[in-house]
């Protein structure tokens, strides 16, 4: 039940999304297209409550638990800057907005620290849903999974934190037919 809720929420996660992008930009509602995107985090919500369930209806705790406290961490800290991307991609094919324009070198590298912070918060969220199901079940014997799931959590932060570090590292360089990313002006300069 679960796992067909996790896909349940991940495909109306798109359906949603896809439906309030096309309200602001085809059919030219924006209000509309953003009242369906603040629906979203309903979605979470929804897989929470029912995970709730499942455990209070003395389900054993297992890798199903664990992915779903994954799942709603990922979309809490990755779901807006998600929404925000496509919105711009949107933006750009359909209202005349401006091209996305793709990052390089400190600015590539900044952005990918960024987004590990991002992991870093999500990562927080599903810990803290893994050790609130471990105290509500209160029973060692029973939670092995969901502390498995604790570790692979730190273990999946501390590989997006590598690949965040080779930006660093190797930054990537603009291909020579792309113009460089204009220098910002320092303020009192």
């Amino acid at each position: 039940m679960i796992v067909t809720m996790i896909i349940i929420c991940e495909i109306g996660f798109w359906v949603l999304l896809a439906a309030g992008l096309g309200l602001r930009y085809l059919a030219k509602k924006p209000r509309a297209g953003a009242a369906v995107l603040l629906m979203e985090p309903l979605l979470e919500l929804t897989l929470l409550v029912v995970t709730v369930i499942d455990l209070k209806n003395g389900a054993e705790p297992d890798w199903k638990h664990g992915l779903a406290a994954l799942y709603i961490g990922y979309t809490v800290a990755h779901g807006h800057a998600t929404v925000k991307w496509l919105d711009g991609l949107f933006a750009h094919r359909f209202a005349g907005g401006p091209k996305p324009r793709k990052k390089y070198g400190k600015e590539q590298a900044i952005h990918e620290w960024k987004t590990w912070l991002r992991s870093v918060g999500g990562a927080a969220v599903a810990l803290g849903l893994l050790q609130l199901a471990i105290w509500y079940v209160d029973d060692p014997a029973r939670t092995g999974s969901l502390e498995s799931w604790q570790g692979t959590t730190l273990r999946m932060l501390g590989i997006h934190g590598i690949i965040a570090a080779t930006y660093t590292i190797w930054p990537r360089k603009a291909p020579a037919s792309e113009p460089a990313a204009p220098e910002r002006e320092r303020v009192g300069s």
